[in-house]
């Protein structure tokens, strides 16, 4: 169903790619827009090692959850901030495509709990992260994203 990488020499283990997925902060998330156009928007993400899913959170309505509500497949995409070898110019990045279905929790404890593992993600500021849950926690929509495909590959800009 899925592609296999061209550039097979360049793949990263699975191991890397969700080590990249748990540390790194952000990527692109893709869907399907309106009319058949691709949609892309930078979004933070929690990868969850329990269940092997990555959460975001955001608003309840938008054209991205336009596009969800019509196609539940989509792609995530994120990459580490690469690397220059002593002398080199060219920069070595590894990045990281999920593939799979994504859907709305709907349990709220739950989306409480991975907003508040999201947050920790940025700070360790418990005062902030509680204040953020009392005031925004009830309107706040988690979505998850079931991997159905991962893959990666580290590349040099030359």
């Amino acid at each position: 169903m899925f592609q296999k990488m061209r550039r097979f020499k360049q793949a990263l283990s699975k191991e890397a790619c969700i080590e990249i997925l748990k540390s790194e902060p952000r990527g692109v998330l893709s869907v399907l827009g309106k009319d058949g156009y691709p949609y892309g928007v930078p979004m933070d993400h929690y990868y969850c090692e329990e269940d092997g899913k990555i959460y975001f959170h955001g608003a309840g309505e938008g054209h991205k959850l336009d596009a969800i509500r019509a196609c539940e497949k989509v792609s995530y995409c994120v990459m580490d901030e690469g690397y220059r070898n002593e002398g080199e110019w060219a920069l070595n990045i590894r990045s990281v495509i999920v593939f799979g279905r994504i859907r709305p929790v709907e349990d709220h404890e739950k989306a409480l709990r991975i907003c508040a593992d999201l947050c920790r993600k940025f700070t360790e500021d418990e005062e902030y992260l509680q204040h953020e849950l009392i005031h925004s926690g009830a309107h706040v929509l988690v979505l998850e994203l079931t991997p159905e495909h991962i893959t990666g590959k580290k590349v040099k800009e030359n």
